[in-house]
């Protein structure tokens, strides 16, 4: 049973304590609440270098002490603090950095009085399996043929993997899960020259993997947290060291920031569509051109010329109109469109995790050279887009479930049923 310790200032009150404990549950976990001295209390201002007024934040700290000591007996740390309190956000952050430093799995969270078991369930699932599945994780060579299957909320991806190699790859649009899922994988493993029957395990991920996983029969399933952030490394030849995954996906982005391959921290959502890639996709319409030319047209515009707020997907297109009535550049406008998501990213996501060079970025967004030269810029760091990178997720499953064959079916979670 995967342990994991609650750190969190205001659950009990706002209502959402039972909505967070059966979230832990459903996914096979457990969830404890770390036992600590009064002194303990009292001195925790000075163990974190900042001064609290709030008992319950200070109480939330002492506990992160426990834990990072290992006088609570926990696997990994759910971090959580009401939206509204921003002395709880300062010390929602303060407390995911420390527990980073003594490398226990940590996801910070802002919830509301409405949050419920749904909000929390993939990032519940994603630290049982960090801990669970850190063997698998930690593998730094594919064996065998498998099959990674990631249904997501856009796109269906299918890869074919004969040792450490992609021999075949596969996508099309999410429209019927399990009919769109059937193609991409027939179409991947006839690219492979593959038979179904040679396939020695399938796992499934994605929005849709435990429809998929009992359809096909996978040997494995897994949140697309843990595998995306293996595929990123295996494919950018980072599976040692400390990296940053970034994936801007075409409903909600993830940041993941990953050590030896294996998540400690991560972040995923955005509060509008604006952030995504789906703004991307919308602006490529309005400027009349397809999203890959778009991607090249933003490479030679200057954001700078135009102002574009995409916190809200209908103000930024606002915005859009604006600058095209006015004059402006096609160009312009897609750089400053690809400029507005990743601002808003670093602005409401980024500030979640600790960025980590360099950044590997991944999904179909990353085949986006002017989304790749915004993120570059805007951070300030090394950006890696690896070869198959729109595949990243898909792969890391194909990968991981290499750790499993010879297994007649591995352990899932409670949530196929």
């Amino acid at each position: 049973m995967v342990k994991v310790a609650l750190l969190s200032c205001g659950a009990e009150y706002s209502g959402v304590y039972h909505e967070i404990q059966k979230a832990i549950e459903m996914v096979g976990g457990e969830l404890v609440i770390p036992e600590v001295d009064l002194q303990d209390v009292k001195e925790v201002d000075e163990e974190f270098g900042i001064v609290v007024k709030g008992g319950d934040l200070k109480l939330m700290m002492a506990r992160a002490k426990s834990v990072a000591e290992e006088r609570c007996d926990a696997d990994a740390a759910f971090v959580a603090t009401c939206f509204r309190c921003a002395e709880g956000a300062l010390v929602r952050n303060a407390v995911r950095k420390y527990l980073q430093d003594f490398r226990v799995p940590v996801v910070a969270y802002s919830f509301t009085e409405r949050s419920k078991a749904a909000n929390f369930l993939l990032r519940m699932e994603a630290l049982v399996n960090i801990v669970r599945r850190k063997h698998l994780l930690a593998r730094t060579k594919h064996e065998g043929i498998t099959v990674g299957v990631d249904s997501g909320s856009t796109t269906t991806k299918a890869v074919v993997m004969i040792d450490n190699e992609i021999i075949g790859a596969a996508w099309r649009p999410t429209v019927d899960i399990i009919e769109t899922a059937d193609k991409v994988l027939e179409e991947a493993l006839t690219k492979a020259g593959v038979k179904l029957s040679e396939v020695e395990v399938i796992g499934t991920t994605g929005y849709g993997r435990f429809l998929i996983g009992k359809h096909l029969n996978a040997g494995i399933i897994q949140d697309e947290i843990t595998v995306g952030a293996k595929g990123a490394t295996f494919l950018a030849g980072k599976q040692r060291g400390d990296v940053t995954i970034l994936d801007i996906g075409g409903m909600d982005n993830k940041a993941i920031t990953a050590h030896d391959s294996i998540p400690d921290s991560f972040t995923l959502g955005g509060i509008c569509a604006g952030s995504s890639g789906r703004f991307l996709e919308t602006t490529a319409r309005r400027l009349g051109v397809d999203i890959m030319e778009f991607g090249e047209m933003a490479t030679r515009g200057d954001y700078r010329k135009i102002r574009m707020n995409s916190y809200c997907i209908v103000f930024g297109m606002q915005d859009l109109t604006t600058a095209l009535a006015g004059g402006a550049k096609a160009e312009d406008v897609a750089a400053a469109a690809c400029r507005s998501v990743i601002d808003q990213i670093v602005e409401q996501q980024l500030q979640e995790i600790t960025l980590r060079e360099p950044i590997i970025e991944v999904g179909g967004t990353s085949l986006l050279k002017g989304l790749v030269k915004a993120v570059r810029e805007a951070l300030g760091m090394e950006v890696i887009v690896p070869k198959f990178s729109q595949f990243a997720v898909a792969t890391g499953m194909a990968f991981v479930a290499s750790g499993v064959r010879g297994e007649s079916k591995y352990e899932v979670s409670s949530r196929v049923a």
